[in-house]
């Protein structure tokens, strides 16, 4: 397989097959990310020649090793993709992988809403299943402050559009993003997103200030500060009692949290409030993850 840099892929995929069909992402502005820094990382499509090669080594493999089940579309933002260039990545992977069940790809409120829903149905019927969505925060002030190139309003209208779609739709979001200063803004600003968005699946994170970061380099000079540990709760507390999800399987369990949290979303509400609550007023960190396990 051609690999370009280091690939990321959203951990439910652990199990995919990591077919990169662009190299980096084409916003790469967002301040706390660092995932696409590196020159050999700058922005481009990869040449048909080489996906499809890629492609028929993967289906030697399928064909003759393991069959292959899942497919995820790399790197950043594959969605930026054309219809053309898109429909013949998955034309080909239906054609040559005939084991393969379900293919994913990361995608944000720019890329999904370039996609009419028309052409996303499309989309669909050749097996894209799922759309990995970074949202990071429902508050437009720290979407601007970190440079998301998207709105609210835009992620609103991109879950809209999965839907009419039939695609299924995992949103991320960050604990902490805002800073201390705007804490409470932005965890009551992302779950009333949440509620607007309603999405099956909702991951959320806690910020990570990772050196070489425009955020990191905020906090070195004290424009930035992350809330301590029981600030992050009382976020994701806000996050758990206000969001109105209709079914969604809500998953705090990421590497980087102080109190891994998985629950189905509004059926387990109150239990998940009720640990929360309780965790939050015993002031107890030997209860939370120390820090030299978390994913840092």
């Amino acid at each position: 397989m051609d690999y370009v840099g280091r690939l990321y892929r959203p951990p439910s995929e652990a199990d995919s097959l990591l077919l990169q069909v662009t190299v980096g992402c084409s916003h790469n502005r967002c301040t706390y990310c660092a995932m696409y820094r590196d020159p050999e990382q700058r922005f481009r499509t990869k040449k048909w020649e080489t996906v499809a090669a890629d492609i028929a080594e993967a289906a030697h493999f399928s064909a003759t090793v393991r069959p292959i089940r899942r497919v995820f579309l790399c790197d950043g933002d594959a969605l930026v993709l054309s219809m053309a260039k898109l429909t013949r990545i998955l034309e080909r992977l239906r054609a040559e992988i005939p084991s393969l069940r379900r293919i994913g790809i990361y995608g944000d409120a720019r890329t999904i809403l370039l996609k009419s829903v028309a052409e996303l149905c499309i989309l669909n019927e050749l097996g894209l299943q799922i759309v990995y969505h970074g949202v990071e925060s429902g508050d437009d002030e720290v979407l601007r402050r970190v440079q998301k190139g998207s709105t609210a309003a835009d992620a609103a209208a991109a879950a809209e559009r999965l839907a009419a779609a039939g695609l299924r739709h995992s949103v991320i979001v960050m604990l902490g993003l805002g800073g201390q200063e705007r804490s409470a803004a932005h965890a009551e600003a992302t779950a009333a997103l949440l509620s607007a968005m309603d999405p099956p699946y909702v991951g959320a994170l806690t910020t990570t200030l990772v050196p070489g970061t425009p955020l990191f380099d905020d906090a070195e000079r004290g424009a930035f500060s992350l809330p301590d540990r029981w600030g992050l709760l009382a976020e994701l507390r806000t996050l758990v009692a206000q969001a109105q999800l209709t079914r969604c399987r809500f998953f705090a369990n990421h590497a980087s949290n102080y109190l891994p949290l998985r629950i189905n979303m509004p059926t387990d509400r109150e239990r998940a409030l009720a640990q929360l609550d309780e965790i939050i007023a015993s002031g107890d960190e030997r209860r939370l993850t120390p820090d030299y396990l978390r994913g840092l």
